[in-house]
């Protein structure tokens, strides 16, 4: 390790929780929902904000789901490999 620059591939790695697809989905939900409320508190037009907000809700969810199974078949490759 190089001192006194920041690496993102140093320390441990971090434990992956237990319902990774549920809690995605509730902050994409939270998210989305954050998005029309600013809208109709801003005086914006909320149907475009709906519209806008379940487009993200669908990409954001989408991706974030293959990564989240992409992480745990490598978790679970290397579990095998280990025992």
């Amino acid at each position: 390790m190089k001192r006194g620059r920041f690496s993102w591939g140093d320390g441990p790695p971090t434990p992956l929780p237990k319902r990774p697809y549920r809690d995605t989905v509730l902050v994409n939900i939270g998210l989305a929902v954050t998005v029309v409320l600013v809208s109709w508190l801003t005086g914006g037009r909320v149907r475009n904000a709906v519209i806008v907000a379940g487009a993200f809700f669908v990409v954001a969810t989408a991706w974030s789901l293959r990564v989240w199974r992409e992480k745990l078949r490598k978790a679970d490759a290397e579990a095998r490999r280990r025992g």
